[in-house]
């Protein structure tokens, strides 16, 4: 049976790219805040691009921050791209203090004043987690100014950028990544399948 992934939709992401990709390796999508359309789904996806607090805002509007800690808390499984992974987090300090999903333990920080990461990258795996080690060494397009800054455990890989930042983090059935695989052209789509299907164990 097909798997189907539920794209959540709260007027802040790429979620018709994020579509586009998943659909192009072979998953049925859903766009949708409806609750009762996320439920039929097997695996959530969490979009994201621009700031923290605003996601945040959009996401208790619609009680979509309770419904996806429901859903973790059952064990299904979600993924966060790029704001979407960082929303994982207990708390962000952009902006002011705005607490997150708390999904992932961890704080999200500003990588200094002026800096930015935007482009390509290549991803360093911090762990041996089997979903993650094909794309070992591999490039992705990166495009944020704030990282996720947490408990070693939940690391399975990074970048280098002046440094090593996270760039996956994982707990279980709940995976986030700052980097955007929906933009990262076959290396992407390999990972985003192997994720999808690993994770929903078929």
């Amino acid at each position: 049976m097909k798997i189907t992934v539920g794209i959540v939709d709260y007027g802040i992401g790429n979620q018709s790219s994020v579509q586009h990709v998943l659909g192009s390796v072979g998953f049925r999508c859903r766009i949708s805040d409806d609750p009762g359309v996320l439920d039929g789904c097997d695996l959530l996806v969490l979009p994201g691009v621009g700031a923290f607090r605003p996601a945040m805002e959009a996401l208790r509007a619609r009680a979509l921050d309770r419904y996806l800690g429901d859903w973790a808390a059952n064990g299904r499984p979600l993924m966060g791209i790029c704001l979407g992974m960082q929303l994982l987090a207990n708390v962000s300090y952009e902006n002011g203090v705005e607490p997150g999903l708390s999904l992932i333990p961890g704080e999200v920080r500003s990588m200094g004043t002026g800096r930015w990461h935007i482009g390509w990258n290549t991803i360093e795996c911090a762990t041996d987690d089997p979903l993650f080690a094909p794309s070992d060494g591999q490039t992705f397009f990166f495009n944020h100014s704030y990282v996720y800054d947490g408990p070693p455990e939940f690391e399975v890989a990074r970048a280098q950028v002046g440094g090593p930042v996270a760039s996956a983090i994982r707990r279980g059935a709940i995976v986030g990544m700052q980097f955007h695989p929906e933009k990262s052209q076959t290396a992407g789509r390999a990972l985003l399948q192997r994720l999808v299907t690993g994770l929903c164990g078929a």
